[in-house]
């Protein structure tokens, strides 16, 4: 079966599987319970992954598009399938190029979708603030966190695994757990193994411009929100990309296809992960969420995986409400102030916002500073009476142009095949990203009340005044 494709869906035909209803995918195929093996049904519904149905996908943004009420369980659903779509068209080529070394296509499709259902099987409450605003103290994040789930908790039921959604393994074939986690995140130095080229090739797809899981999270997270970001071209993607020699390649009929895509990608940002009530609220937590997770999380979870087992989204919101009533005073402050962002009574309002691109840094003006520094120039401006009046700088920014990840770190080049020629060249980002900004950052001003909202728009456009404004305006949001 290592030859090709030809009739190996045909030969898992009889094999038990489920489908799983989405809204994204129609159905999602799932293998089901077979006696005397584990499958990816053994995986799903192990309490690990079962904790996902707990996490929210989107953190704050939730308080902000009232429909956005998906978990982290069904972007790990929808991030396997679209990693079972993308290996049945990517394995003839693998195969072309490793031949003998290289596991069956059965193999590598239940390799890739189990990585991709376990991608975020770390995930804490709050999903990556959790990781910006706590485990940074441990010197790790949710992905280094799964690794540990992966390898400790769920690789007994990895190890048996004998079959994809498609068919069967070879017989002596068995799923690594190490090469899971290992498409998940690299590690260190230190604890790293050598691995097979062919390995490396595929965590190209877990760390490309394009990957399994930022195509389901576009794509899950507009639709959820309600957001409408126009055509996402997805399959096109996947029609014109290949692995040769040089890595993982984008035929140039894709371009467009790929531009479609993070332009899509870049609307979310500007529009939902970073729209200024979802910054407002991210703020009202910074205030709060580090004491919190100290009382609730007072151990690193590399260390004790059980116990973070129960470290859930529910479950912060249910320890927090019973805050109130707390003899501690501490955790008595903490419960009053989780009240109010629970029910959505929100400190912080937009008085100004301004958008910032890396085109006026390369017309020699910088344009990202930090919101200490902007915070610091505004003080500067303000007139006396109001010198030490509160006030909140925030910069959002997003690179929809990620460095490239198949070769150095200067993320000005891409592999694209060029049917023409049948050649693959490394080709400048710049003709197909000139219409698509560099990176985006949003500088906001956040008050309490609107009593100053000229005051403070005039301090910080006369505090960035020097930094290349393209779009400026004030708010009363």
């Amino acid at each position: 079966m290592k030859t090709g494709l030809v009739g190996m869906r045909g030969a898992g035909k009889s094999q038990a599987t489920g489908l799983i209803a989405d809204p994204i995918y129609h159905y999602i195929v799932m293998t089901d319970r077979i006696g005397g093996e584990k499958t990816e049904r053994d995986v799903i519904d192990s309490p690990y992954v079962q904790r996902l149905r707990r996490i929210f996908q989107l953190q704050s943004a939730r308080w902000v598009f009232p429909s956005a009420e998906h978990t982290r369980f069904q972007h790990s659903l929808g991030t396997m399938h679209v990693a079972g779509v993308f290996s049945e068209k990517l394995y003839p080529y693998l195969h072309s190029l490793f031949k003998s070394e290289l596991p069956s296509f059965f193999h590598i499709e239940e390799l890739l979708r189990m990585a991709g259902l376990l991608h975020d099987v770390g995930h804490g409450p709050f999903c990556h603030f959790f990781d910006e605003q706590y485990l940074t103290r441990y010197r790790t994040n949710h992905e280094e966190i799964g690794q540990h789930i992966i390898l400790e908790r769920l690789s007994p039921i990895l190890k048996e695994i004998r079959r994809s959604a498609g068919g069967p393994f070879e017989r002596s074939e068995a799923l690594d757990p190490e090469q899971v986690a290992f498409l998940i995140k690299r590690p260190h130095k230190k604890e790293r193994r050598k691995h097979p080229q062919w390995l490396i090739f595929l965590r190209q797809l877990f760390r490309g411009i394009f990957t399994f899981d930022n195509i389901d999270y576009v794509l899950r997270d507009a639709y959820m929100t309600g957001v409408s970001i126009g055509p996402i071209d997805w399959r096109r993607l996947l029609y014109y990309t290949s692995f040769r020699r040089e890595g993982l390649v984008l035929d140039k009929r894709g371009m467009d296809a790929l531009a479609m895509f993070l332009n899509a990608r870049l609307y979310l940002y500007a529009n939902v992960y970073y729209h200024r009530t979802t910054r407002s609220i991210d703020l009202q937590l910074q205030e709060i969420f580090r004491e919190t997770m100290e009382i609730l999380c007072p151990f690193d979870p590399r260390k004790e995986i059980g116990r973070y087992l129960s470290l859930t989204d529910w479950f912060l919101m249910e320890e927090v409400m019973k805050w109130r009533k707390s003899l501690s005073q501490k955790e008595k402050r903490l419960g009053i102030k989780w009240e109010e962002v629970l029910s959505r009574r929100l400190k912080w309002s937009s008085v100004f916002e301004e958008k910032l691109t890396l085109r006026e840094m390369e017309l020699g003006r910088p344009v990202f500073l930090s919101p200490a520094e902007v915070n610091r120039r505004m003080q500067a401006f303000l007139p006396g009476r109001l010198k030490g009046i509160e006030f909140h700088v925030d910069m959002a920014h997003h690179d929809p142009r990620p460095l490239n990840p198949w070769h150095g770190t200067e993320g000005v080049t891409l592999l694209i095949f060029d049917p023409g020629t049948l050649r693959v060249s490394r080709e400048p980002l710049r003709r197909l990203f000139q219409y698509i900004p560099a990176k985006v950052a949003i500088c906001r001003v956040y008050a309490p009340d609107h009593r100053f909202d000229r005051q403070l728009g005039r301090a910080a456009r006369r505090a960035l005044a020097s930094e290349g404004v393209v779009e400026t305006f004030e708010t009363n949001l």
